[in-house]
């Protein structure tokens, strides 16, 4: 019969780390796959108007935004707490707007192009006047796919 002895202790085996490389990078690509990189600073407040027919946008890749509020606390000093247009990471005259469309227009695909849809990303606290001239500059860039950002109104029944 066979004896089971006790006598000395035994260690635990080492943590076997060989495989611990591959895990990281699966982490690491996984991470790189589902990670989003913020595509524009704000430079303008932007709350949007709630809408009650709201509708999601199919194709987010061929929307070019148009930003227009009043400046963030740190611009306020250097241009001023007037309604301004950001287009891009940068703040924009209405008259830039023609050119930045033109640009973005030419910079996409031939065959998307006439699918370009600009939104307006306004405050809701925006004058009509700046919205009208906004959409007089699209106009005149052949931009004739508008669309405004809105939350959805939330109704209680």
């Amino acid at each position: 019969m066979a004896q089971i002895r006790k006598d000395k202790e035994r260690e635990t085996p080492a943590l076997a780390t060989s495989s611990l490389p591959d895990i990281i990078f699966m982490f690491l690509f996984f991470f790189m796959a589902v990670t989003t990189m913020k595509e524009v600073t704000f430079k303008v407040r932007v709350s949007p108007p709630y809408a009650s027919e709201v509708q999601k946008l199919e194709n987010k890749s061929l929307t070019r935004y148009v930003y227009v509020g009043k400046p963030m606390q740190q611009y306020t000093k250097l241009f001023g707490s007037e309604t301004r247009i950001q287009l891009g990471d940068a703040f924009a005259d209405i008259s830039e707007l023609e050119s930045f469309i033109v640009s973005e227009r030419s910079a996409m695909n031939e065959n998307d192009q006439s699918l370009m849809t600009v939104s307006i990303k306004a405050d809701k606290d925006t004058k009509m006047g700046i919205i009208n001239d906004i959409k007089q500059s699209l106009r005149r860039a052949y931009a004739l796919k508008i669309v405004y950002t809105a939350n959805k109104t939330v109704v209680n029944e």
